[in-house]
């Protein structure tokens, strides 16, 4: 299989349904990440939490400054493989020529968070209690549906990405419906009648499965298309599990590098923000991270990292992060699984295992320390309140409550999960603020005006 036969990845589905001819991939890639960057649902990641609220300070990330370091650091992490995949004598390793560009990994990792919804994963799971009916929520999904329908560059198309930037965002390729099907604990509650007072409602229990929308069945089966039929069972095949949503189990080439992007943004940016808020001390970083089995095990960095980490010195704490970044990126290789024929599946980016063990560690202290520690929970819970009124009431009011284009759109919809999906789509397009601002618009006596301009 030849990687400079590009027509198949560089084409897009406007390409496909036209049968036109695609582009050469310098200028596919280039134009898909201007495509992401420009795009109305990449600029509202500005004001959408990373972790901590808006209002918090200008410093903290949003999911625009994250996705921006994602890109950062993906760009980084194929340099790394390059270098590493020419030889002392000049030779290169077979994989160099499946390697993403830099255009391309851009694009996919600037685009790999467009579905977020306000409000982050507590909005997301607020999304899919109320579309539990009709397809639900989810927020890779939501991405996916972007790019392919909802994006303002094409009528009908969405953003009309090539097939490989959208095969390297797909990080869970399994219908929504399908995985569903397979968790009868999740069957049963789909039984239980609508709650109506949403503070009684037990919200973690409608957490979505990993997925995507069975309305964008048809584009997934595009993206897959080159693919051999035993690479697509293997692919999307499901992991059996007892409690909760099965999982798919494999991820594509440029996927395995955004995703490594991804955790380490969050387990090392998102530190420098904990620290810097001081919701970390220098003592619980000691007990929680240095003096653990696993960090003595590969001790990547010495106590001179905690004196900068901690210095009080945005500088210290600086550079700190950038030494810890750069470990993990030097650390990445290129591993095979043989069980794929196509080298877009076979291919997989790993870290090495002290780097790979110690990250896993930062990720879990912050998720401890920070994601889940009451003061952000209920943050999250306020925001969760905020989506499910809003839904309720313009599943009640449409015609009063959405904006005329999304009405429009509501009253062409062929099907109940088609009207639903398009409050759900103009819920999952807000940001923090503007929920917040039309939630106080609609409920609070004093606030409130026709000139008001959300």
């Amino acid at each position: 299989m030849n990687a400079s036969d590009n027509q198949f990845w560089t084409q897009r589905y406007t390409d496909f349904l036209e049968k036109t001819s695609s582009r050469p991939a310098r200028i596919v890639y280039q134009r898909d990440r201007a495509r992401v960057i420009h795009s109305a649902s990449f600029r509202r990641l500005q004001a959408k939490t990373q972790i901590f609220g808006l209002s918090e300070s200008d410093f903290y990330r949003t999911r625009l400054t994250h996705s921006m370091e994602v890109a950062q650091i993906g760009s980084g992490l194929v340099e790394q493989l390059i270098t590493i995949g020419i030889g002392e004598n000049g030779e290169e390793a077979d994989y160099m020529a499946w390697l993403p560009s830099f255009y391309l990994i851009e694009a996919i990792c600037l685009a790999h968070d467009l579905g977020h919804p306000p409000f982050g994963h507590g909005g997301e799971v607020a999304l899919n209690y109320m579309m539990r009916d009709y397809g639900g929520f989810e927020g890779n999904a939501q991405t996916l549906r972007i790019m392919a329908l909802l994006g303002e560059y094409t009528p009908k198309n969405g953003l009309d990405l090539s097939r490989r930037t959208m095969l390297g965002v797909l990080k869970y390729p399994a219908l929504y419906d399908d995985i569903v099907s397979k968790n009868s604990v999740y069957q049963a509650q789909l039984t239980e009648p609508q709650v109506d007072d949403f503070r009684t409602l037990d919200i973690n229990r409608w957490k979505p499965p990993k997925s995507i929308y069975l309305e964008e069945k048809k584009l997934f089966e595009w993206i897959l298309s080159p693919f051999s039929q035993a690479d697509r069972m293997r692919f999307t095949q499901l992991t059996k599990e007892e409690k909760g949503h099965p999982e798919t189990q494999y991820s594509a080439l440029d996927t395995t590098i955004m995703e490594l992007a991804d955790d380490i943004a969050y387990g090392i940016h998102d530190l420098e923000d904990a620290v810097a808020m001081k919701m970390v001390s220098e003592e619980l970083w000691e007990a929680e991270v240095m003096d653990t089995e696993v960090f003595k095990r590969y001790a990547l960095w010495d106590e001179t990292m905690t004196q900068r980490l901690f210095s009080h010195s945005s500088k210290g704490r600086k550079h700190a992060v950038s030494k810890m970044v750069g470990i993990m990126v030097e650390s990445i290789y290129m591993d095979e699984n043989r069980e794929f024929e196509h080298p877009l599946l076979r291919y997989q980016a790993k870290l090495q295992d002290g780097p790979a063990a110690i990250l896993e560690l930062l990720k879990r202290f912050v998720y401890k320390n920070v994601i889940t520690i009451p003061e952000v929970k209920q943050m999250e819970y306020k925001g969760q309140l905020i989506v499910l009124e809003l839904f309720k009431s313009l599943r009640a009011n449409p015609s009063a409550l959405l904006p005329s284009k999304n009405y429009e759109k509501y009253q062409k919809a062929s099907s109940d999960q088609a009207k639903q999906r398009v409050i759900s789509d103009y819920i999952a397009g807000m940001t923090n603020t503007y929920a917040a601002r039309l939630y106080a618009k609609l409920f609070t006596p004093a606030q409130g005006s026709i000139f008001d301009r959300l």
